[in-house]
């Protein structure tokens, strides 16, 4: 019995086809397709042109921190995390504040948009201060919880519109300068 090849079928008693160059087929232009076409291209999302740097410039501090801060996150994982609570907490505190720096500058520069990051960020640390004050307090209800969701999403909406409009600014000043290099 012999082996079957992988690939197409052919019925029984068929001959092989004949390989022949066919001409491509393109599809008549429709109506839906030429509407396609005449829409103005997607917006660019991705980076534009070089990333800005820093104000130390030469020493890259900010990667530095967020790689000392991962080694710290690391170390205080294999060592234990009940005894290193101190460790990995200051090595998140130093990966965050070098990921957050470099976010801002770049999107403040109109490199790159970072507006999920920079508007969830505020949010964050505005719910934690409502609810550590109110714990300092008192014990906090669950209920202020699902209460703080409606600000957190009115701070968060405003946020986002707010960096969304200051990055297509700093975008087009960044386009606008390129063009005259």
């Amino acid at each position: 019995m012999a082996k079957r090849k992988h690939g197409k079928r052919r019925a029984r008693g068929a001959a092989p086809s004949v390989t022949a160059e066919r001409p491509e087929r393109r599809p008549a232009p429709t109506a839906a397709r030429e509407t396609r076409d005449a829409r103005p291209a997607p917006r660019e999302i991705g980076a534009y042109g070089e990333r800005p740097d820093a104000p130390w410039h030469p020493w890259p501090l900010s990667e530095i921190l967020i790689f000392v801060g991962a080694i710290a996150v690391l170390v205080g994982l294999v060592r234990g995390p009940e005894r290193n609570v101190t460790t990995i907490v200051a090595g998140v505190g130093a990966v965050a504040l070098g990921t957050i720096e470099v976010s801002i500058r770049e999107h403040f520069s109109g490199y790159r948009s970072h507006v999920t990051l920079l508007a969830v960020i505020p949010v964050i640390v505005l719910h934690s201060a409502i609810v550590l004050s109110v714990a300092a307090v008192t014990t906090v209800p669950r209920v202020l919880n699902f209460a703080l969701l409606a600000l957190d999403a009115a701070v968060l909406l405003l946020l986002v519109r707010w960096l969304r409009a200051r990055f297509a600014k700093a975008r087009q000043e960044r386009v606008r300068a390129a063009g005259r290099a």
